[in-house]
């Protein structure tokens, strides 16, 4: 019976694990609309924006965190995304803190 009780524990763990690594999702950051971040279609803003982040100044060398600017510049991408729904946010970027190299 202890035996019978292990397998299923097991066989259970087995798949909620499988279905686990199932949901994760991968994303093209260059195909995301501005609609779609601001609706959160995609995935938290926040999240994007962190990443965004991290890979702007990547591409520009500054290995440093400012959250207080980090925090505008995602405010001013959102604003100009309100008005600009189809652009994709990439392209947003660029247009509000300029060119990525």
């Amino acid at each position: 019976m202890k035996r019978a009780t292990g397998l299923i524990a097991g066989l259970g763990c087995l798949l909620l694990a499988s279905s686990a690594a199932k949901a994760q999702v991968t994303l093209d950051v260059t195909k995301i609309t501005c609609g779609q971040f601001l609706a959160y279609k995609v995935a938290d803003p926040k999240h994007i924006a962190i990443w965004i982040s991290g890979y702007y100044h990547g591409t520009k060398g500054r290995p440093v965190l400012d959250t207080q600017g980090m925090l505008q510049n995602t405010k001013s991408v959102q604003d100009y995304c309100f008005k600009h729904q189809d652009t994709f946010l990439i392209e947003a970027i660029k247009e509000v803190l300029g060119p990525l190299e």
